[in-house]
């Protein structure tokens, strides 16, 4: 199995051992963080697939290149979630193309009296991270039902493990997208809007946070595993439980530019940099293990019967505009 995992990370340009360039070094110690704290009663077999998993955490970026738009297009939305653009849609809608319509509503409606806003009032500069993370959550908790009834009938269950992991490669990217804040913010990529504390400007530095200061204070597995305490979110909504996470970690975007002030990143001892980086990332590797682990608990029960159907029109959540019910 092993060798089967090496040469499919090989025909992926990666190596388990590179240095990757939030950037690449924490999605990787944030996958890795997260599959070594899984419990013994946890989603264990994943353990198997960490060098894979890890070697893999860019793989989502690599869908968003401007010659493969197609891709661009559903891709590049799921790495953000950008709060203050959609601050009139409450609550945040269930399904994606609810969201997608709304936002679209408030275009045609301020289209005309305010065009700057509205010129962001799209799902590209709005952000779907939210749903991109629930979608692979459902996704895990399908695949993790064909690895147990397979084991319960005596069968092979390494394809159906082979195919988990690569779930858990989009679950842990979004994931540890949404740890850090520049994620969450329309500052992604220096400061909009008033700037009374002076914050950069600088579209770099998103790349002088996550990447530059990351790699340069070598971020290691070891230095967020004793911050993982016993899993948690066993019970309650996920996809509030999920907004919830994003809320908590955009609420930090103006730390993180204050802290870029200090020494814009440069100085890799700064200890405060260094503990922003530290949380965040076991944030992001807390929240990646809670979701394996409860997709786990869930895939021993059956799949819900749903009745009416989410696409029977008697179903009395179904939208006309999105052709189903949202959960």
């Amino acid at each position: 199995m092993r060798n089967i995992l090496l040469a499919t990370i090989a025909a992926l340009g990666l190596s388990p051992t590179a240095a990757l360039a939030w950037g690449g070094t924490a999605h990787t110690v944030i996958d890795r963080a997260a599959i070594e704290a899984i419990p013994e009663d946890g989603p264990v077999f994943l353990r198997k697939y960490e060098d894979y998993i890890g070697a893999s955490s860019l793989l989502p970026d690599s869908w968003r290149g401007n010659s493969e738009n197609f891709s661009k297009i559903e891709e590049d939305p799921n790495h953000g979630w950008f709060r203050e653009q959609f601050t009139f849609l409450k609550p945040i809608p269930r399904s994606r193309y609810e969201f997608v319509i709304a936002l679209y509503k408030q275009y045609e409606k301020i289209k005309d009296s305010d065009p700057e806003t509205a010129a962001r009032t799209n799902v590209r500069w709005t952000g779907t991270l939210p749903y991109a993370a629930i979608e692979a959550y459902d996704r895990i908790v399908v695949c993790m039902r064909r690895i147990r009834a397979a084991n319960a009938e005596g069968k092979d269950a390494s394809v159906a493990e082979q195919n988990c992991a690569f779930d858990v490669i989009r679950l842990g990217h979004y994931i540890g997208d949404g740890a850090n804040p520049m994620h969450d913010s329309v500052s992604s990529d220096g400061w909009r809007g008033p700037n009374p504390h002076g914050y950069t400007t600088d579209r770099t530095v998103h790349g002088r946070f996550e990447s530059q200061f990351v790699d340069g204070m070598k971020l290691t597995v070891a230095d967020i595993a004793p911050r993982i305490g016993k899993p948690g979110r066993t019970s309650g909504d996920m996809f509030d439980a999920v907004l919830a996470y994003l809320d908590h970690s955009g609420d930090k975007v103006g730390e993180v530019f204050a802290l870029e002030k200090r020494a814009q990143f440069a100085d890799f001892t700064d200890k405060r940099v260094r503990e922003m980086v530290y949380e965040r990332t076991a944030a992001g590797a807390t929240m990646l293990r809670d979701m394996l682990c409860r997709a786990w608990a869930e895939s021993a029960a059956p799949p819900a019967k749903v009745e009416p159907s989410p696409i029977d029109f008697a179903n009395p959540k179904f939208n006309p505009e999105t052709g189903s019910a949202p959960d």
